[in-house]
């Protein structure tokens, strides 16, 4: 089968298309042709690698794991004996984990991976593109104990957490302010905004609004530096949390009525299930800026690695 191979870390022009030895299904396993794959910020990560103990899991000097890749969409091959969940010709998406491997044309997964049904009015594209953003923004949204009628403020650029955080406030029933620059306006007001704060305009911890929830989803600004735009029991959400954010983590814990959350999104099945549910009412859309083939992954990544994405960018098996 067909993979993007890397062999040592760098650029975008380390991943290389090879051949290399197609999976074959264990009793507990499902065998999967991939047809979509997203290309995240945490998959250019991975290969640089960013940060440094990112090497504590891909290898520390070389790539243990040499192909990446970490969510998919594609079709059920073949199943192991003992597999119950899934059958034959099942259309599936979710997620490798540590496991890596999305950037091929087949992968092999146990059935009890985050991986469930695909929504049945998506394409494939579609489907692999809400996966990391869409589970990411659930966790921490769970995390922050959402609830209709608060006022949120979500702070970001473009990207896959911060389209599926606006949707998902919108579900919610929250009051969402976008924070965002000139060009990103007219979208963050069709996925859902009810008002967009211009960060080149103007400084919203100045303008004297005060939120329920701060959600900084691309770690442009911190909880010193927004705590006083939240109310009394207000939460600063970040996923892409500062040292100095985890310090005041724990000092918020034990002294402060505002709270942090941090820490890395976990996977699960229920967040692809929850957002199975969104995308067939119609209340959740995936947001895709470009589509490449597999042949032209290194500049999918080089595409991202700028961080001027709307959305996601998906590569098409």
């Amino acid at each position: 089968m067909k993979a993007i191979v890397f062999e040592k870390y760098g650029p975008p022009e380390v991943l290389k298309l090879k051949e290399v030895r197609k999976p074959v299904p264990k009793n507990n396993e499902v065998l999967i042709k991939i047809h979509a794959t997203p290309v995240t910020s945490g998959d250019y990560r991975m290969r640089i690698p960013d940060p440094f103990f990112a090497r504590f899991i891909t290898g520390f000097i070389h790539p243990i794991k040499k192909i990446l890749g970490v969510n998919l969409a594609g079709e059920v091959e073949s199943v192991g004996k003992n597999v119950t969940k899934f059958k034959i010709g099942d259309k599936v998406y979710g997620s490798t984990g540590l496991a890596f491997g999305a950037y091929a044309e087949y992968k092999c997964l146990p059935e009890t991976a985050v991986i469930s049904k695909m929504p049945s009015n998506s394409t494939y594209e579609e489907a692999s593109a809400v996966i990391f953003g869409g589970g990411t923004a659930l966790h921490f949204l769970e995390k922050g104990n959402i609830k209709q009628g608060q006022k949120v403020l979500i702070y970001g650029a473009s990207g896959a957490v911060w389209t599926a955080a606006v949707q998902l406030l919108k579900h919610y029933g929250a009051e969402v302010t976008g924070v965002c620059s000139s060009k990103n306006i007219e979208m963050v007001q069709s996925l859902g905004a009810g008002k967009v704060i211009d960060y080149t305009k103007e400084d919203f911890t100045k303008n004297k609004n005060y939120y329920d929830i701060i959600y900084d989803t691309v770690g442009k600004t911190s909880f010193l530096k927004s705590k006083d735009s939240l109310k009394e029991n207000g939460v600063f959400i970040s996923n892409n949390a500062s040292m100095n954010d985890y310090f005041q983590l724990i000092k918020t814990s034990i002294f402060w009525t505002k709270k942090i959350v941090a820490g890395v999104a976990a996977e699960k099945t229920e967040h692809l299930d929850i957002l199975r549910d969104l995308i067939e009412s119609g209340d959740f859309k995936s947001q895709i800026d470009k589509v490449y083939s597999l042949e032209e992954m290194a500049e999918a990544h080089r595409y991202v690695e700028k961080g001027h994405k709307k959305g996601n960018v998906v590569v098409k098996i």
